[in-house]
């Protein structure tokens, strides 16, 4: 385990608004978590906000600056930086008494941390000694990482006022990483959904994410992968640029919130355990190219003794599981996303989506095809967006309207992109469908793909205007949320207390629901996902079809057979349980076989 954060786990990124300010309400803490920036309009209005609440002076930057995306980030960030700054100031100082912060912030830590035990043994000194200890536990105080996220696929043209195409340095993502690298901050950018060429060329360009004299990383690489091929492919390319990969983010395909990337049938179990056989050579491997190429630069050495962090992230639920992935396979830290959406001092859900979620059964979450970028998408069926967009249906005018224009990518109508589940689109796509002489079932099924798409750029930010009063533009209040799966088996409202110590074992806090281990969680959405593949093209398969179905069926099969072997490492409570897992696995097993590939 290679750890210099207080806690083993970290906050992942959630929508567009649900963790944008989380440093803001837990770093203070200890606690780490991942920001979104690529909806500059919503960065700026909580700029705007977080200055009000500071005193700062806010000082709008207008859409006519030509870099006003870049600019707006950066000063976001910079802001962040200095509030969490001041909220550890204040921490530090205070007493140890039982309500204050600076008590929360050792009450949270694990109990294997070596600082919460020394903590438990200040507790117990006299108090004329205790002084002293309280002053040395007050100099090792961190705050989490400020860390930002990038989804690399969201990376389209930016335009001006006159709608003019600008060069590609102000695309989406290129702007946003600038905004980043200009910005104060020590910390990490996590980089998700894949190789982005363009983009990690950009990199080599910013002297913060090369090495110091003293072999110091002042702003670090985190890549989000679903595989070892995956990190291997994108870690050499970086490498061969100079550009040392600080983790890797291993992420469950499909058991996670937001869009899912699922593999071709392997199963996080197996994945984990190729990592954890690999990780040194992977790591010597990476030092090596990385050196190389900083030699040919005249650039600073990455150290010899680095080492690539691993953490996992994707339907954990247990303090048992959370260990378990921790010890066995050698991780450096775990990502709990959505059980957060239900921590109000973590996270902006508004109250009525967080009554929503905090009643919620498992139908009401699925995985939808609701995203324009035409990735699978974990969605909940009781969400205001949802409704909203059946109500568009009903009246005869589905779609949204389309004013941030972030995922704007469509060009089969219009020379300027244009987004699909804008209402533009939609209108001129369900046109041509009632020209092809479909039959109607055929129809009722185009139409029903057309229609799903939804608007992301509002619902994912709408949230966290609602939260805090902020003014929401063109009153577009409909609220997409995205939790994992995994958000079914816990109810009600946690505070972030509760929610660290059923982290860590100190308590439980899932519902009464029946739940079956996260790896069987997983296998059974890939089972699920292959029967609606291979539904979705009943009626011809062609040879690559075929192909990919069976490597698919081949490698969930494999993965079921190192889940045989692997589970007797597992903890359970009881024997009951063991034998529950066994025939889960054993009735899933025999679920796949059935399956026709051709």
């Amino acid at each position: 385990m290679n750890t210099s954060q207080p806690h083993t786990f970290h906050i992942p990124v959630m929508g567009l608004g649900y963790t944008i300010d989380t440093p803001v309400k837990v770093a203070r803490y200890g606690i780490s978590s991942v920001v979104s920036i690529i909806q500059d309009h919503l960065v700026e209005q909580m700029r705007e906000y977080y200055c009000k609440q500071t005193g700062d002076n806010y000082v709008p930057i207008p859409v006519d600056d030509i870099d006003h995306r870049e600019k707006r980030i950066t000063a976001y960030l910079n802001l962040l930086q200095k509030i969490v700054e001041t909220q550890v100031s204040i921490l530090k100082k205070e007493p140890f008494e039982k309500e204050n912060d600076i008590v929360k912030y050792f009450e949270l830590l694990p109990e294997y941390s070596q600082l919460k035990q020394y903590y438990n043994e200040m507790l117990l000194l006299p108090h004329s000694e205790k002084e002293i200890c309280q002053q040395q536990l007050r100099e090792k105080i961190i705050s989490g990482s400020i860390d930002v996220n990038i989804m690399t696929k969201i990376d389209n043209p930016a335009y001006d006022k006159n709608g003019n195409l600008l060069p590609i340095e102000y695309s989406s993502a290129q702007s946003a990483f600038k905004g980043f690298a200009n910005s104060n901050l020590n910390s990490s950018i996590v980089l998700s959904a894949g190789l982005n060429p363009r983009l990690y060329a950009l990199i080599e360009k910013y002297p913060d994410f090369f090495p110091d004299e003293k072999g110091v990383i002042k702003k670090k690489i985190i890549l989000k992968v679903s595989d070892y091929r995956s990190a291997i492919i994108q870690g050499k390319f970086l490498a061969k640029k100079g550009i040392w990969i600080s983790e890797f983010r291993i992420e469950s395909g499909l058991n996670c919130g937001g869009h899912a990337f699922p593999t071709e049938g392997y199963l996080l179990g197996p994945i984990l355990e190729e990592f954890k056989s690999k990780k040194e050579e992977l790591s010597v491997e990476l030092i090596e190219m990385c050196n190389q190429a900083l030699k040919n630069k005249n650039k600073n050495p990455i150290p010899s003794y680095s080492k690539i962090r691993l953490t996992v992230q994707g339907g954990i639920g247990t303090s048992d599981e959370d260990k378990f992935l921790m010890e066995y396979y050698n991780l450096d830290g775990t990502g709990w996303g959505s059980p957060f959406l239900l921590v109000p001092e973590a996270t902006n859900v508004d109250d009525f989506s967080l009554k929503l979620l905090a009643t919620a059964k498992q139908e009401d979450y699925y995985l939808s095809h609701a995203s324009p970028l035409g990735i699978p998408f974990n969605n909940f069926k009781r969400s205001t967006a949802e409704e909203q967009r059946k109500i568009r249906i009903d009246k005869n005018r589905p779609g949204s309207p389309c004013y941030k224009k972030y995922l704007a990518f469509n060009t089969e109508y219009t020379e300027k992109p244009i987004c699909v589940s804008s209402r533009e689109y939609q209108n001129l796509k369900l046109k041509e469908l009632n020209h092809l002489n479909l039959s109607d079932i055929e129809l009722e099924e185009k139409t029903k793909e057309i229609v799903e798409k939804d608007c992301l750029c509002e619902g994912l930010s709408a949230s966290v205007l609602l939260k805090n009063n902020i003014p929401v533009h063109h009153k577009l209040e409909a609220v997409a949320i995205c939790p994992g799966p995994n958000l079914a088996y816990f109810s009600g409202v946690f505070t972030l207390k509760e929610m660290v110590n059923h982290i860590y074992g100190r308590q439980n806090i899932l519902n009464s629901s029946y739940r079956p281990h996260m790896f069987v969680n997983e296998l059974k959405m890939y089972i699920d996902y292959l029967k609606e593949e291979i539904k979705k093209s009943k009626n011809y398969i062609s040879e690559k079809q075929e192909k990919y179905f069976s490597n698919f069926k081949h490698n969930i099969l494999q993965g079921i057979e190192y889940y045989k072997k692997t589970m007797y490492n597992l903890s359970f409570d009881t024997k009951n349980a063991f034998d529950a897992m066994i025939e889960e696995i054993i009735s899933l097993e025999h679920k796949i076989k059935a399956f026709e590939t051709n």
